[in-house]
C-alpha cells in the first residue's frame, strides 16, 4: 500500500477542516506536511471517539488499538469501515476508509519528525480517552455529566490542544529557527497556552452542542455557587445568571490568547509564513471572544461564529501586516481591542 501524496493529503485536509486548511496553506513547506499529517491522524482519533455507536469501553478499545498501530506497537488495525458508513460528514468517512494509508504516510519522514508526531498523537488520544471515561459516548439525550474541578478542564485543554502548540514549537525549532535557554522555555510555555486558548474558545462556544451529547465542561461546583446545575444551561433564559462565571472563562481564554500574541512576537521577523499561519487563528479567536461577550451562548438556535466574509478580511489584513514593520503587532492589538 502506498503512502498518501501531498495532493491527496491536501484534499483530505480541505474536506475535514476548511479553517485549518487556510492556516496550513500559510505554513513554510519544511513543516507543512508533518503538521498536516498530525491533524489527519488526530482527526481520525476524534472521529472514532465521537462515534455514536457502541459503548465507552468499545470506543476506548478502538482508540487504543488505533493509537498502538500509529505508535508501531501493533500490526493490527481495526476495521473502521462500519464507523465510516455511519458518518454524516463525508470527509470524515473518507478519512476513516483511508486510515491505513494515512498512518503509513509517517514513513516518509525522518525518525525525529515521526517520533514528534507519534508523541503528540499519544497525548491527544489520552485526552479523548479521558473524555470517554468521564462522559461516555456522544449520544443524543440522556444524563448530562460535568467536570468536577477546573484543573480537569485545564488538563484536558492541554492534552487535546496545548500539546499541539508544543508540537508546533518543536517542529519550528527543528526545521526553521533556533532558540536557546529562557527564550526556548518561554516559547514552549506560550505555545502550550496558544493551543489551550483555541480549545477553551471552542468549548465556550459549543456549550449547547456538548450538553446535547451529555457533556458539560464547566465544573459542577462552580455552577452550584451560582445556584445552577449543568442541565440548567440547556435553557437560554439562564444566560444572565450564568454570565458572571462565563465571563471569567472568557477572561481566561483571552489571557491565553495574549500569550499566543507574545508567542508570535518571539518568532523571527524573517519567518513571514510561520507568523502569518499563527496570526489567523489568534485573530479569529479574538473576534470569537468579542462576540461571545455580547451574545447568548446558551441559545442553541443562534450559534456564535465568525462569518466567512470577516475571515477573508482578516486574511487580507494579515498578509498586509506581514510586510509592514510592526504591522503584525498593531493588527493583533487593534483586533483585540475592537
Amino acid at each position: 500500500m502506498t503512502i498518501l501524496i501531498n495532493e491527496e493529503i491536501d484534499i483530505l485536509l480541505k474536506d475535514t477542516s476548511r479553517s485549518f486548511f487556510i492556516t496550513l496553506q500559510a505554513l513554510p513547506s519544511k513543516i507543512r506536511g508533518q503538521i498536516g499529517l498530525l491533524y489527519l491522524l488526530a482527526r481520525i482519533a476524534d472521529t472514532i471517539a465521537d462515534t455514536k455507536n457502541g459503548d465507552a469501553a468499545q470506543l476506548i478499545q478502538a482508540l487504543n488499538s488505533y493509537n498502538e498501530f500509529v505508535q508501531g506497537k501493533s500490526s493490527d488495525l481495526p476495521d473502521f469501515n462500519p464507523i465510516a458508513d455511519i458518518q454524516e460528514h463525508q470527509g470524515e468517512a473518507k478519512l476513516l476508509r483511508d486510515v491505513k494509508r494515512v498512518v503509513i504516510s509517517l514513513d516518509q519522514y525522518d525518525s525525529g519528525d515521526k517520533e514528534r508526531i507519534q508523541q503528540c498523537l499519544d497525548i491527544i488520544v489520552s485526552g479523548q480517552t479521558l473524555d470517554l471515561e468521564r462522559f461516555g459516548p456522544a449520544n443524543d439525550g440522556g444524563r448530562i455529566s460535568h467536570l468536577n474541578q477546573h484543573d480537569e478542564l485545564d488538563d484536558y485543554a492541554y492534552r487535546v490542544a496545548g500539546s499541539v502548540g508544543e508540537f508546533w514549537t518543536k517542529m519550528s525549532l527543528a526545521h526553521l529557527f533556533n532558540a536557546n535557554g529562557q527564550k526556548e522555555e518561554k516559547l514552549f510555555a506560550n505555545g502550550v497556552r496558544f493551543g489551550k486558548a483555541l480549545q477553551l474558545i471552542n468549548i465556550l462556544r459549543d456549550i449547547p452542542e456538548d450538553l446535547r451529547f451529555g457533556r458539560c465542561y464547566i465544573p459542577g461546583h462552580l455552577l452550584e455557587e451560582l445556584g445552577l446545575e449543568s442541565s440548567d444551561l440547556l435553557l437560554a433564559e439562564n444566560m444572565d445568571k450564568f454570565r458572571p462565571l462565563y465571563d471569567q472563562f472568557l477572561d481566561e481564554a483571552s489571557s491565553h490568547l495574549d500569550a499566543a500574541v507574545e508567542y508570535i512576537g518571539m518568532l523571527p521577523y524573517r519567518q513571514f509564513r510561520l507568523r502569518g499561519a499563527c496570526m489567523l487563528p489568534v485573530l479569529i479567536g479574538q473576534r470569537t471572544i468579542a462576540l461571545l461577550r455580547t451574545k447568548n451562548v446558551l441559545d442553541s438556535e443562534n450559534r456564535v461564529k465568525v462569518l466567512r466574509p470577516e475571515i477573508n478580511d482578516l486574511i487580507r489584513k494579515t498578509k498586509r501586516s506581514l510586510i509592514i514593520p510592526g504591522g503584525s503587532k498593531r493588527l493583533l492589538k487593534s483586533n483585540r481591542d475592537h
